[in-house]
């Protein structure tokens, strides 16, 4: 079985700084896409970024020049670097990343448990 772990969530000011981990675990062969998605109180969820084995990154237009998306392919890892941080931005984080369990079978989607980031005004 293959778990999403996110940590580094937590109450923080307007204009403050957090940074979101999210380390995936179990049987895995390899990792193509990583992201991180948000669910703000009576709304859907949105993307927020996606990072592809390569590393080239996509940002919603919101958070581009704020926040970076990281990750530790040693480490099965995912970051978000959340700078300049906006009441708006209040959501639970989720991660999520298409993983390989098998070279041999297709990949699937997980998601984290989610991690919430109040911010404060």
């Amino acid at each position: 079985q293959v778990q999403l772990v996110e940590s580094g969530g937590g109450l923080v000011q307007t204009g403050g700084s957090l940074r979101l981990s999210c380390a995936a675990s179990g049987s895995i062969a390899g990792i193509a896409a990583m992201g991180w998605y948000r669910q703000a109180p009576g709304n859907q969820r949105e993307w927020v970024a996606t990072i592809t084995s390569y590393g080239i990154t996509n940002y919603v237009d919101s958070v581009k020049g704020r926040f970076t998306i990281s990750r530790d392919n040693a480490k099965n890892t995912v970051y978000l670097q959340m700078n300049s941080l906006k009441p708006e931005d209040t959501a639970v984080y989720y991660c999520n990343a298409d993983i390989h369990s098998s070279w041999y079978q297709p990949s699937e989607h997980y998601w984290g448990q989610g991690t919430q980031v109040p911010v404060s005004s």
